[in-house]
């Protein structure tokens, strides 16, 4: 079941729709995990797990996606499903929505345009794998996520497990303070790398609850900074990959997609792949993990926000 909003262009699953009413905990999921991120059937069902995960914890899932023209904060099961076998689906950053919703078209929404789709539904806390950031050889190419320009402008706390070492960690880190983003690392000192639970850099900030966490959040936005936070959560060290493994494995994909000329949309499904392969399927592993652990931390987050606002 679905809930229109006061808003024609977005409609909210029922749960999420009465959570949201009640003032209770709700986590966005973005869809491009299961679009464009893991091979079918493994998709959907990673995506089912990870909104039990949020459920376990306290909150409401709110997967979000377009479907047929109209941005959802919610989907149902079958809906999920349809999303992991379909291959006509696009993958949409923030810059796409408008365009993917006037030709009706459906699409797994990046964290850009999950963002912006939370921020709609008044949705805070979003819990994702990694965001994406400056890709390597930027000064040439300027290669830069959206997702780091729609942090420094929709205050969404956005859950991660960092950014792969398949980009400039060090850059996109500096981007993020250009764009006055805080970078929390939760219960750590370093900056996580995906598959690693360190980059070799430092966060801004280590915070060790998710109460104060949630507080953080909270101050943020009702200083007017008018922008997002990321939230980065190492992947648990019983499913963290060897660094010199993974690095070498990722080094190999980046340098064959260089040499077979793919880039923009198609790079990172694509490397995502072909590291999987490379790693011997460890890296998909991993991948489930780390969403999972994020999904956790960020249904806690929201809880604890949520008790703060009553």
């Amino acid at each position: 079941m679905t809930v229109t909003t006061n808003n024609p262009l977005l409609v909210l699953g029922r749960d999420v729709a009465e959570a949201l009413a009640a003032g209770q905990a709700v986590v966005a999921l973005e869809s491009t995990i299961i679009t464009h991120g893991m091979p079918f059937p493994e998709n959907v069902e990673t995506a089912l797990l990870v909104e039990a995960t949020v459920r376990e914890n306290g909150a409401v899932p709110a997967t979000i996606a377009v479907i047929d023209g109209v941005l959802r904060a919610g989907l149902t099961a079958d809906e999920l499903q349809s999303l992991g076998r379909s291959r006509d689906v696009v993958k949409a950053s923030g810059r796409d929505l408008g365009a993917v919703m006037a030709r009706r078209g459906s699409a797994g929404t990046t964290v850009s345009a999950t963002m912006r789709i939370a921020a709609l539904a008044g949705i805070d806390v979003f819990a994702t794998g990694g965001v994406g950031g400056v890709h390597r050889g930027a000064e040439e190419t300027f290669d830069i996520s959206a997702d780091l320009t729609e942090l420094g402008r929709t205050e969404t706390a956005v859950v991660c497990a960092g950014v792969k070492s398949i980009l400039d960690i060090a850059k996109t880190l500096e981007f993020l303070e250009t764009q006055r983003v805080p970078v929390i690392a939760y219960g750590s000192d370093d900056f996580p790398a995906f598959y690693t639970r360190s980059s070799g850099h430092k966060a801004d900030h280590r915070i060790d609850t998710p109460e104060q966490i949630a507080a953080a959040i909270r101050l943020h936005k009702a200083i007017g900074s008018g922008t997002g936070l990321l939230i980065a959560n190492p992947i648990p060290q019983a499913d963290a990959l060897d660094p010199a493994f993974i690095d070498g494995a990722i080094a190999e994909a980046v340098a064959e997609a260089s040499r077979r000329g793919i880039g923009r949309k198609a790079l990172t499904p694509f490397l995502l792949a072909r590291i999987n392969e490379l790693s011997g399927g460890r890296s998909l592993v991993a991948n489930i993990a780390l969403v999972r652990n994020n999904a956790a931390l960020a249904a806690r987050i929201a809880v604890a926000m949520a008790a703060g606002e009553h």
